[in-house]
This record gives C-alpha cells, structure tokens and sequence, in this order.
C-alpha cells in the first residue's frame, strides 16, 4: 500500500477528491490511504501564523519554516517518508516516469506551497522533491497535489478497472496514445477508420503503432529526445518496428 500525507492550508479543497469513486476503489483494494494534514495545527501562537514577509523586502508573504518542518516530523515520527515532495513551479516537471517512481515508494508526503514559497531552507533541509505540473504560476499546490495523486494512484494495483489500459498511454513510453473510436461506426458521415472493424488485430495492432508514432512527431517532437533511454528504447524499438511493418 502507498501512504500518501498532504500537508495543506486548505484541507477542505481535497474534501471531495478523496471521496471520488476513483480514490475510494484504490482505497477499499489497499492500493492506496490518503491523509490531510492542517498547517495550522503545527503553529504554537494564538493567530496560527503560518507566513511573514520577506527578509529584504518585496511583495508578497513567504511560508514559515517551523510549521513545515513540524508537520514533517510528526508525519515522520510514526514512519520515516521516502520522499518529501513540495509542489512548486520551480520544480522538475511532473513526468509519467517520474509518476512511476513514486507508484514504487511505499510512503510519500506532499508539500502544498501558498503565496510567495517557502523558506529557502525548507528546500534545503527538509524536502526530497520539487515538483511542477507545467511553466505556469497557480494560487497554490493544492491541484498540483490532486494532480499528482491522481496520476500516482492510477498505476497502483487495484486502482484502475483494467490494469493493462494504463501501461498503454499518452507518454507512458515517451509517444503519445493513438486514436480511439467507439460506436456508431458512421456518426455524421465521419467513419472510423477500416482496419478498427476488421477484426485483423495483427494489423490494427500495426495502424496504432504507426498512428502513435505519427501522432508524437507531429504534436511533441520534444519527446524523440527521450527515446534514446535505456527505460524507453525497447519499446520505442518495438513500436517503430510495428510502424514500419507491412500492414
């Protein structure tokens, strides 16, 4: 089981998230357990400060060190953490492989920053990770965290109703997904392409890998760089070997 601690000003914002269906199967296979964790209940003055200006100046409010480290220790008291991620966007991109190394850990906590940041030696004394879901600046870590969690969880056993769809996905293998279609067959006079419904999985198995492989070229040529990586290249291999073959 993965053991997932939150630490958050705004508790409340996960209230339904953890209630969604998606959570609740991982949670009644054991697959995962989520918990909240106030800041303020780590302050010891009466207004529950959690923030103060900046030394030197300039706008905005900084996260207090004491509280972040307080609400770790106590995480940690019970059993240490293998990593201590703080959602920043000055973090590493968030990435499907980095998503798999933490699905590997057993107990991870989640540091939503607010305002400003943190204090500097948060970063330097207390945190694994710095995370970011994207080049772009939001209110504070809270959907970052969903986010992550969410993308964590969905590889976990038991987490997801058919365990081989998540292995087959947008940049699980550094190529982006190839074109699903459902019923009607005709809609609008827009048909799904023949080799779906032709029962040929040799060659549907072909016209995906070719459609994937086009699909990355096209809309993320950044992800050829990672495809020379051990973890990726066999099955680049494999799929460019699809691709190209007869159909």
């Amino acid at each position: 089981m993965l053991d997932i601690h939150i630490i958050t000003l705004f508790p409340e914002m996960f209230d339904s998230f953890i209630r969604s269906p998606f959570i609740l199967r991982a949670r009644d296979a054991n697959a995962v357990s989520v918990h909240l964790h106030n800041l303020r209940d780590y302050t010891h003055d009466r207004h529950k400060t959690v923030d103060d200006v900046p030394f030197g100046g300039g706008p905005g409010m900084v996260l207090l060190p004491q509280p972040l480290f307080e609400a770790v220790e106590s995480i940690t008291a019970e059993a240490p953490a293998d990593r201590i991620v703080l959602m920043t966007p000055q973090g590493e991109l968030l990435t499907q492989q980095k998503v798999a190394s933490l699905a590997r850990e057993s107990r991870i906590v989640l540091i939503c920053g607010r305002y400003e940041g943190v204090d500097e030696r948060v970063r330097e004394h207390l945190v694994t990770d710095e995370l970011s879901v994207g080049d772009y600046v939001l209110a504070g870590g809270e959907l970052p965290a969903m986010v992550l969690v969410e993308a964590v969880v969905r590889l976990l056993p038991g987490a997801v109703g058919c365990a081989d769809s998540v292995f087959d996905e947008s940049h699980s293998f550094a190529m982006l997904e190839y074109p699903q279609y459902t019923r009607p067959s005709d809609f609008r006079g827009w048909r799904v392409p023949k080799v779906l419904i032709s029962g040929d999985h040799e060659r549907i198995r072909r016209w995906r890998a070719r459609k994937s492989l086009e699909r990355t070229l096209l809309r993320r040529p950044d992800l050829v760089e990672k495809w020379d990586r051990e973890a990726v290249r066999a099955e680049v291999l494999k799929r460019l070997s699809e691709a190209l073959g007869e159909e």
